[in-house]
């Protein structure tokens, strides 16, 4: 999986992090706060989608009155404080950091989240030394699945995507990554066990854990 890997590419959300379970709650308490009864596509709908694009989204579908900053507003304050207290790396995360670190290997991140709740989690966790570029969705034109946020890491790392192993726990990510023209492993998810097979269909690899990889056995 490693062979010719120059840098490795991360989401957040769920890949690096585990996150992904509050989001729903979030929505939900949202979208009470205004009335709106939570439909059961929705999180389906908004998958992969910047920070940018989910608040654009909700503003037309549920004709909210805000401001799309006041929208995005409103969504880091609601996860603020779980992020501060109740998100903790995924397992086998730090390790592996640490061992790319310790083998020159670069780390980015390119997430579909906020930039105040990337740098607030990376700081909290202590890891933000381990990555030399941390880009969001709402840097590029579009969102995941296409590529551009992950061409963009690339870039700011100065390494050519088919040097590059993205790591990615939704199908939509995967996707991105694959159209960058990287290698990409999919990450296991309670939030995304429904999709796990075609997951491990369209991803290069997949696993369970990152105590699974090679490298950190």
């Amino acid at each position: 999986m490693f062979e010719d890997i120059k840098a490795v590419l991360f989401d957040l959300d769920g890949t690096l992090v585990d996150s992904m379970w509050m989001w729903k709650d979030i929505d939900v308490e949202f979208l009470n706060k205004y009335g709106v009864e939570y439909p059961h596509d929705l999180q389906e709908n908004i998958e992969g989608m910047s920070f940018s694009e989910t608040a654009e989204y909700f503003k037309e579908r549920f004709q909210l009155k805000q401001s799309l900053d006041n929208i995005k507003e409103e969504w880091n304050q609601m996860a603020w404080y779980k992020y501060s207290n109740e998100v903790p790396l995924k397992e086998g995360a730090l390790e592996l950091l640490q061992y790319l670190k310790a083998n020159n290997i670069k780390a980015g991140i390119a997430t579909s989240n906020s930039r105040e709740l990337v740098n607030l989690i990376v700081q909290k966790l202590g890891v933000e030394s381990y990555f030399e570029s941390i880009r969001t969705a709402c840097e590029v034109e579009k969102g995941k699945p296409s590529p551009e946020i992950y061409l963009l890491v690339a870039e700011d790392l100065g390494v050519k995507p088919e040097y590059c192993l993205v790591f990615e726990d939704v199908i939509p990510g995967v996707m991105a990554g694959k159209n960058a023209g990287a290698k990409v492993c999919a990450v296991h998810d309670e939030y995304s066990i429904k999709d796990t097979k075609a997951k491990k269909e369209t991803a290069d690899y997949y696993i369970d854990s990152f105590f699974e990889l090679p490298i950190l056995i």
